[in-house]
């Protein structure tokens, strides 16, 4: 028996539904993988400022201490 126009239409619609379904998870799992890498990313960034940050006052506070103990050193 011969499928209808209807039937094979109807067949073919859910199979491109059905691709346009897993297309859809592909896409997202795509960006839910872009947006870990990017958040991963801002973390490292966010961790490196704060302890380039860090870096940059212990300097400045060792370049003042030593200033001070030379000024301390010629005066007395």
């Amino acid at each position: 028996m011969a499928k209808s126009a209807r039937t094979n239409a109807e067949e073919q619609f859910a199979k491109i539904r059905l691709r346009e379904k897993e297309a859809l998870k592909e896409r997202e799992a795509a960006e839910r993988i872009r947006s870990e890498k990017v958040d991963r990313l801002r973390a490292l960034r966010l961790a490196k400022e704060a302890a380039d940050r860090d870096a940059a006052q212990l300097a400045a506070s060792q370049k003042t201490a030593k200033a001070a103990a030379r000024i301390k050193k010629s005066a007395g």
